[in-house]
């Protein structure tokens, strides 16, 4: 391990590459430190200490944001909506390219369509970037966190505005910085980054916990527990990762003259969870409204009278509140609707099979053709089934964990999740292009067995 870390740094290229993500991720980090001007930054960390404390919708709903933005919702600064505006654009053009025909033919076209979807998600992510400024500025300014001079000046609201799309923007140009001039896969890397400076903040809060006797805190053999179930989740969610299915592909053998050619038997790979992050990130992302509406309505209720609907209501919000076996249940449902959901969208079993047959290639003992797309379907269809459900244990996992040990959600958020997915994925794709580099210099890799007999460094 040390030597493939030396090699990596002998390799000048590669030296650059890294280098040059690592500045750019330090310039990501320094942009959090720049407040939004007009707000009042102490009164907005007291506020958002107080939500998270009292375990309000709202509070929960900005601990959920937080992972994905990179910071946390108790500062405001230029980079507060972090890169999600620029990954909702993405998919939004990702899921109508698949419905509408117009643009799945640009898309077809190559290098030159590809460029054009990627210019209009550029103008998606700035009209994204408005609407959530707007928003997250009148939420701040109703909650009183807005300087009063500040509150009802329109060159304020336009600055603010624009300093929070000029932000996101920034950020969406420095991934493809390190995409062209960088390690590569730079939306990715931002977004760890952003959950992986949760991390010492996580560790504080465990170490603040513990106590030696267990009464009010954990004591050293259940942060010895909690560390294992962390390694054990953490090597669970890799395997999720890699984990394929790999179906036999034979080659159509060409006579040519007195030559034979084709013959060769390969695999064609099914991932188990082809779906990614994206089905957390969808569930996620709903189950956020009903505790936030049924909050809101039981406070305007319970304000407005008092009656049996009130508690129905209150009732109704407490059975939606994370963690709750309610909130568990839909929330598996929902994991497994977007997982087959996202299948249905990016994989065409049709496609797939009239290209294994233009390409001279045929499963087995399977007719090409509707043979095989009907193989095709019904195989990612139970692997899909059995992906959801890894996946739907990940992601309950944190919830249950801080509810059943009332561990806080700072901590647990690491134990599994949509953060620990991005992370793991992210470092492992990071892992497999140092290796490639290092492969393409007769270097052995961290992923690879014993160095080159006869390496050379060009």
């Amino acid at each position: 391990m040390f030597r493939t870390l030396l090699h990596v740094f002998q390799v000048k290229e590669l030296r650059n590459k890294l280098l040059f993500t690592l500045g750019m991720l330090v310039v990501y980090r320094i942009g959090f430190w720049i407040p939004l001007p007009g707000v009042d930054q102490s009164s907005m960390i007291q506020f958002f200490k107080t939500a998270v404390e009292s375990d309000s919708a709202a509070g929960r709903a900005a601990q959920y944001v937080a992972i994905f933005s990179g910071g946390s919702f108790s500062q405001s600064t230029i980079f507060g909506l972090g890169i999600m505006p620029y990954i909702t654009a993405s998919i939004i053009f990702q899921l109508v390219s698949s419905a509408s025909p117009a643009l799945k033919k640009i898309q077809d076209e190559g290098p030159s369509g590809r460029a054009k979807i990627q210019e209009w998600t550029r103008y998606a992510t700035v009209g994204l970037c408005i609407v959530q400024a707007i928003g997250w500025l009148s939420y701040i300014k109703a909650s009183g966190l807005v300087m009063p001079q500040y509150a009802n000046n329109p060159i304020w609201w336009l600055t603010a505005v624009s300093a929070l799309t000029a932000g996101t923007v920034f950020l969406m140009w420095l991934g493809e910085q390190i995409d062209r001039f960088g390690i590569g896969n730079g939306v990715s890397m931002i977004i760890t980054a952003g959950i992986l400076t949760g991390m010492p903040n996580a560790i504080n809060t465990l170490a603040q916990s513990y106590d030696s006797t267990g009464a009010d805190g954990l004591n050293a053999l259940g942060i010895l527990m909690l560390a294992g179930g962390f390694v054990l989740i953490v090597g669970g969610a890799v395997l999720l990762t890699v984990a394929q299915r790999r179906i036999p592909i034979q080659q159509a053998k060409h006579t040519r003259g007195r030559r034979v050619y084709g013959g060769q038997r390969s695999y064609l790979p099914l991932r188990v969870n082809h779906s990614g992050v994206m089905p957390i990130i969808f569930a996620s992302s709903l189950m956020i409204f009903p505790s936030v509406i049924l909050e809101a309505i039981g406070t305007a209720a319970r304000d407005a009278g008092d009656g049996w609907w009130v508690g129905a209501l209150q009732a109704l919000g407490g059975w939606f509140q994370m963690g709750e076996f309610p909130y568990v249940i839909v929330y598996i449902i929902m994991v497994y609707f977007f997982s087959f959901f996202w299948v249905t969208v990016q994989f065409n079993p049709e496609d797939m099979a009239k290209q294994l047959r233009d390409h001279g290639s045929f499963i087995p003992g399977l007719r090409p053709g509707p043979r095989t797309a009907e193989y095709l379907e019904s195989v990612i269809g139970r692997i899909t089934y059995v992906g959801a459900g890894f996946l739907s244990i990940i992601a309950v996992l944190p919830m249950v964990v801080n509810k059943s040990l009332n561990i806080d959600f700072a901590v647990t958020q690491f134990l599994g999740g949509t953060g620990l997915l991005i992370v793991v994925s992210v470092t492992l794709d990071l892992l497999q292009r140092i290796e490639a580099n290092l492969l393409m210099r007769n270097y052995s890799g961290f992923l690879g067995g014993e160095e080159s007999k006869s390496p050379r460094m060009r």
